[in-house]
């Protein structure tokens, strides 16, 4: 459904008027990242004819009056309006500035009368969040940044939001998640417009893979959406994510709500974004995936101090979740880090985890902010490529990363 829609160019409409489909328009409001603003410009806006890639025509558009101001004070000055939309056949929003402000009206005119006119209206990231506001997004899939995607379905209910996913292509309306994941959904489009051979001499060009296997879940952070706080479920999520080591089911969160499970499911799925069973095993293998980072415990010790039942429910959603088994992670994991960190991470996660078993009488403690940020110090933030010694020869590669040839 998500990377590869096999209808992907069948929903594509025909444009209409003097949109073309080969030019591209990248609508830039004030406040916006640089770096995922950039990431189209650099796509889209570059000749690379030279190692086969066909060339599109950048339009650079403001969203509103200018100058823009970026990241780290910087301002930009777009050379065109939202005017120059009409002739554009796929139109780019990389970021917006704040997820819970409106865009400018004028904006959202525009994005709905271009996909009228049967223009690919695309949201990179927070991008997302404009589509949404103009509509685009009703009744369809849609993705955005893991952190922002509780945020996103419960501000547009009527949007499919899946979390786990890098990118998802519903024919003329494409989302991704954050930062490396617009990479790989303009690559995409790139690979749609022009086959697998030009996507991936671009990819060379970028030095980034043609292709990422896995979704988001390797990098989904186990603390609570920002607007969760004043939410009568806030306590159970809070009590979930505090008790992983013991085991529980849905019907148990439910009743710690004095819902039924239907209920509950519901009010869950429009709080987070998610089906609260998935939410559950996901939260699971996060902490089996720190637990393997920081620690010396068995892999049978880890599932008992991660919910699940036996090591067989462990590995099997590890893998799923992950690519790998959680041997080969840890292996992996650890012919990477310096000596030293995981000892001293350790005590960190120590703390975050009750001991297990009938000699344990410790509740689990509050996660605060700083011990999530050391214990899940890699893999938990936004999108970040491969460094210099990715591709060594000899090294094990993490889960979703490409190995060398």
């Amino acid at each position: 459904m998500s990377q590869d829609s096999a209808a992907a160019t069948e929903a594509a409409r025909k444009l209409t008027g003097r949109r073309r489909r080969e030019v591209v328009a990248v609508l830039l409001f004030s406040g916006g990242p640089i770096f995922e603003s950039s990431i189209p410009l650099s796509v889209f806006g570059i000749d690379r004819q030279d190692a086969g890639v066909p060339r599109y025509r950048l339009l650079v558009c403001g969203g509103e009056e200018g100058p823009l101001r970026t990241t780290g004070g910087l301002e930009l000055t777009a050379p065109y309006g939202l005017e120059a939309i009409s002739r554009a056949g796929t139109v780019v929003v990389p970021a917006w500035r704040s997820i819970t402000s409106p865009p400018p009206a004028e904006a959202l005119d525009a994005l709905r009368r271009a996909h009228e006119e049967g223009a690919r209206i695309v949201g990179l990231c927070t991008g997302a969040f404009v589509l949404a506001a103009a509509g685009l997004l009703d009744g369809r899939p849609a993705t955005t940044h893991w952190m922002y995607a509780p945020t996103l379905a419960k501000r547009y209910p009527s949007v499919h939001v899946d979390p786990r996913e890098l990118f998802v292509d519903d024919g003329d309306v494409l989302t991704s998640a954050g930062t490396a994941a617009g990479i790989d959904l303009c690559l995409h489009i790139v690979r749609t417009d022009h086959g697998t051979e030009a996507a991936g001499a671009l990819a060379r060009r970028l030095v980034v893979p043609p292709r990422r296997s896995g979704g988001q879940e390797r990098y989904l952070d186990r603390s609570l959406p920002e607007e969760i706080g004043s939410d009568p479920l806030a306590e159970v999520v809070s009590w979930a994510l505090e008790h992983l080591h013991e085991q529980f089911d849905v019907e148990t969160l439910a009743a710690r709500a004095y819902m039924s499970r239907r209920t509950f499911d519901r009010r869950f799925r429009s709080l987070t974004g998610s089906a609260p069973l998935q939410w559950l095993i996901t939260q699971r293998v996060l902490q089996a995936q720190r637990l393997l980072e920081t620690s010396d415990y068995s892999v049978d010790e880890v599932a008992g101090r991660c919910g699940f039942r036996s090591p067989v429910a462990l590995r099997g959603h590890f893998r799923r979740q992950l690519g790998s088994s959680p041997a080969a992670y840890r292996a992996a994991y650890r012919s990477r880090r310096p000596h030293g960190v995981a000892e001293s991470a350790a005590t960190v996660v120590e703390t975050m985890v009750p001991s297990q078993g009938p000699s344990s009488g410790r509740r689990g403690s509050p996660v605060s902010a700083a011990a999530v940020a050391v214990a899940a110090s890699v893999g938990s933030g936004e999108h970040s490529l491969p460094g210099p010694d990715a591709y060594v020869p000899g090294r094990p590669a993490l889960p979703g990363q490409r190995s060398a040839p």
